[in-house]
Formats: structure tokens, sequence, C-alpha cells
């Protein structure tokens, strides 16, 4: 059993979080989630509707998964000190660190990604760079494995993720059957992404 902790912050984006969350909460044997936040309890998404956060920073808690979503509030989380330390620290300690959009600018600033490959949201790619200059970004891709670091593109591209992750931990039979279990079409290609040409990156 591995454990998934799943930051949340204001403005985090809806898909981002739960789409990735139910394929790993379909496998219910093999992974336990939760939510984390600065201060717990309820957090508003981009979108709305709030997510309740069962988990806080100060806990110290050790995840054995480490999950970022993007959304609109990583540009204000950027200059959060604290959540940075907190991020940097978590994937320290964490065997897989993962992020769906912009959670990768998170990840990028709190200095983890340094020398690696990644990726993030081609319509925020720019931006996100910015972040992390001395990050491998990979302009078309789905989704990057680089060791225990797991990135992908933009909202619905973090369930292709989260299948590949499944995959790399249990194996692609496991994660077709996640994939029916929750009548996904799988995105198997992480390399295939035609949104990167159609922002200009390719």
């Amino acid at each position: 059993m591995r454990s998934i902790g799943a930051l949340v912050f204001p403005g985090f984006e809806l898909l981002d979080l739960f789409g990735p969350m139910e394929m790993f909460g379909l496998l219910d044997s093999e992974f336990s989630l939760s939510l984390v936040s600065e201060t717990g309890g309820a957090v508003a998404s981009g979108q709305g509707p709030s997510a309740f956060a069962d988990r806080t920073l100060d806990e110290g808690i050790e995840y054995d998964i480490l999950f970022v979503p993007g959304g609109r509030g990583t540009r204000r989380e950027i200059g959060n000190a604290r959540l940075l330390d907190w991020i940097a620290q978590s994937s320290a300690r964490a065997e897989y660190t993962l992020s769906v959009c912009t959670g990768s600018a998170l990840l990028a600033k709190a200095g983890v990604l340094d020398g690696r490959s990644a990726t993030t949201n081609k319509a925020a790619f720019g931006w996100v760079a910015q972040q992390g200059p001395g990050v491998n970004w990979v302009r078309e891709a789905r989704w990057v494995e680089d060791g225990r670091f797991i990135t992908s593109s933009g909202v619905s591209a973090g369930m292709d993720m989260a299948l590949g992750a499944i995959a790399l931990m249990h194996g692609v039979e496991t994660a077709e059957k996640v994939a029916g279990w929750g009548e996904y079409f799988w995105n198997k290609d992480r390399s295939h992404y035609p949104f990167a040409k159609a922002r200009g990156l390719v």
C-alpha cells in the first residue's frame, strides 16, 4: 500500500486533481489518498467548488507519492516559500513525485526538477519554463517519466499520466484494468501530444 499526499491550494484545477485521484482510487488495495493543504479544511478550486483537505503541511507526514496539481493558483503559490519548502522536503522523502499541468512550476521553483526532464501545460509552457531554467522542459509530451519524477501536460493528460504511473508500479495489465473500471480510453503514447503543435511549441 502506497500513500499519496495530494497537495491542494486555492485556485487548483479540478480535473488535474480528481482525474488522477479517480484512477489511483480505483486501485484502493494499492493506494491510500489524502488531500494536503497549508491549513486543512475547504480549499476553493479555480472553478469554484472546494475540496476538503484532511491533512496539513505541519503534520510532518511522509507520503510515498507526492502529487501536485496545477491551476491558476500556481501563479500565486510560486511565491509561497513555506509551501515550496514543504514540497522540497516531501519530494526528497517520497518514492515518486508527480505533477499535472502547471504543478510542475511549483516543483521547478522548489528546485526538485533541476537536471531532470519534465513537461507541463502547453498553454503555459513559457511561464513554467521560467520557474526552472535548470530543467530540461520537453515541449511535445503527454507525460514525461524521469526516474522517480513523473510530470504531465495539462488537465486531462493527468489521467493518462496516472495510469502510466500505475503501469510503472504495478504493470501495464493492471493499468489497463483500472482504465476499464473507469470506462476511460487510456492514451498510452506519452510522447504524442497534438496540443504542442497547436500552441506553436513544435
